[in-house]
């Protein structure tokens, strides 16, 4: 397993190619209400993302129709955007990646869409809570473990599950390198994080039951019980002075 380590310049254009990701998801929350489509959403993200001098990481990748993947309530992952209209109390997770320079950015965020219900709105705390909690064990010195189980002891303390199925990622000059991070696991196993490390943490969080299944379309991930999920990822570079999210949004409502 070759996990590659960022030299200041790289991170440098990681650094630009994750703020274009952070950007697109002000312009999501922004337009985000009851009626417009997920194709709609999805157009504003890549007129931001081209305006940006970037491109989806995501289109074309492995036969991804889209540009980006807008999950909607018991959809876990990869939902294809298209016509379907959002409605009042729907959750909806956006997941963006582009390419600037050659490096890579990825991150996804949940948002709800109007007033939704008091589980949905605990699900989005606990799983951005997730991440935080994985983000804080990015450490030189730590193991892989650490970040696995600091997601999944914080979400199953809450009563939720992590999905595992699938799991965060390295992320660099292409869009998935090594390691792989489970949302799951036991602390202290794993390779030893080190400075340089640039890692994509997504927790992806089902309020019932962790066992999905994968739609017709090949393509969408939902839960098989119906209930609800969140998705929130952050690429993030392990440095000598701690963790540092590169797609962090500083706005409120992210």
């Amino acid at each position: 397993m070759a996990i590659y380590l960022k030299r200041s310049d790289e991170l440098e254009k990681m650094k630009g190619s994750s703020r274009v990701v952070a950007g697109c998801f002000r312009v999501a929350a922004d337009a985000l209400k009851p009626g417009i489509t997920t194709a709609e959403i999805e157009r504003l993200i890549v007129d931001h993302i081209e305006a940006s001098g970037a491109r989806s990481a995501f289109k074309g990748y492995r036969g991804y129709p889209a540009y980006t993947c807008i999950s909607v309530n018991d959809q876990v992952v990869h939902g294809i955007p298209g016509d379907r209209k959002l409605n009042e109390g729907d959750i909806v997770s956006i997941d963006i990646g582009v390419e600037k320079d050659g490096y890579f950015g990825d991150a996804a965020r949940t948002f709800q869409v109007g007033e939704v219900t008091p589980e949905a709105k605990r699900l989005l705390e606990v799983t951005r809570g997730a991440l935080k909690k994985g983000t804080e064990m990015a450490r030189d010195g730590n193991r892989l473990g650490d970040i696995s189980n600091a997601v999944q002891r914080h979400v199953e303390e809450a009563g939720f599950s992590v999905v595992r199925d699938l799991v965060g990622h390295g992320i660099g000059r292409s869009m998935h390198e090594e390691p792989q991070i489970p949302n799951f696991g036991r602390p202290g196993r794993g390779p030893r994080l080190r400075a340089g490390m640039v890692l994509a943490i997504e927790p992806m969080v089902n309020a019932g039951d962790w066992r999905v299944r994968t739609l017709e379309d090949k393509w969408t991930v939902v839960t098989e019980d119906g209930s609800l999920s969140a998705h929130f990822e952050n690429t993030v570079a392990i440095t000598p002075a701690g963790p540092l999210e590169l797609t962090a949004t500083d706005w409120e409502g992210h």
